[in-house]
């Protein structure tokens, strides 16, 4: 094998080689390698080349697909960075308007990374504290024994509603229990679109539905608190209370990621993360 640089204008030779078969190949930066075809030379023959003609390169692209389970697992790892002023979780808030559907295994797990947040306790003992104040649940009493049963009661209460909602019935339904922020038109437009996305939520194949999922896990939930709430509470009454302070709490909730991103940490700007 011989190596030469043509002249400027191409021009290149090779000079005492020995006799037999041989071939070129020219190689140019930002050109598609040329090989010519194979030629004979003889001994004291000159031989010349024929014309060497370059294309241009095929330009070379790299396309990296993921399976949808992987591309949801970014989405939910992004998510869980979310923080209303840097403190209070909004991982629930989708700011990806196409984003991938989450695996029943998912909406699991991140149930869990988001009800047991260390900010949610805070939430926790905040609402203890202020039925404690007004002695809601009087059957509780009061006093150190009195609070930790109604810490208990709302500790409760928001684990059983964040898993049946988030988690239970969006598995069994096919829905999906992430908020998605619209961020566009009025004001009125996107007050409408928070409220209603506490009735209508999309489902894993991309529909919309009637949010079944956070409907029955708001009344499931509400149910079970006739377990542990004092005698005197219990009953239908308590049930409907719970849900109703349930949809309202959602309904707030969702008026809030509406109209809180610029609050939000880590929130993506385009909306594709």
């Amino acid at each position: 094998m011989h190596t030469t640089i043509s002249g400027a204008n191409g021009e290149f030779d090779f000079a005492k080689i020995p006799s037999g078969s041989y071939f070129v190949i020219v190689n140019a930066k930002d050109f598609a390698i040329f090989t010519s075809g194979e030629f004979i030379v003889a001994d004291q023959q000159v031989y010349e080349v024929p014309d060497v003609s370059l294309s241009v390169a095929t330009a070379n692209m790299e396309v990296t697909v993921h399976p949808t389970e992987y591309i949801a697992a970014e989405q939910i790892r992004a998510a869980e960075k979310q923080r209303l002023m840097g403190v209070i979780p909004n991982f629930y808030t989708s700011y990806v308007i196409d984003a991938a559907p989450l695996t029943a295994s998912q909406k699991f797990r991140f149930a869990l990374r988001g009800t047991f947040d260390p900010v949610s306790m805070v939430g926790v003992g905040f609402a203890a504290g202020v039925e404690q104040a007004t002695n809601a649940f009087a059957g509780y009493g009061q006093g150190a024994a009195g609070y930790s049963k109604r810490f208990a009661a709302k500790f409760v209460d928001g684990r059983t509603s964040d898993m049946l909602t988030h988690a239970v019935f969006p598995s069994l339904l096919h829905q999906d229990p992430r908020y998605y922020y619209l961020g566009s038109g009025t004001v009125k437009t996107r007050l409408w679109h928070a409220v209603g996305s506490a009735f209508i939520t999309r489902t894993d194949s991309g529909l919309t539905a009637p949010n079944y999922s956070y409907l029955l896990g708001d009344v499931s939930a509400a149910a079970l608190s006739n377990l542990y709430y004092p005698q005197a509470n219990r009953g239908v009454g308590l049930v409907f209370t719970n849900a109703a302070v349930g949809l309202a709490g959602r309904i707030g909730g969702n008026i809030l990621r509406e109209f809180s991103k610029r609050l939000t940490t880590n929130a993506p700007d385009n909306g594709r993360p």
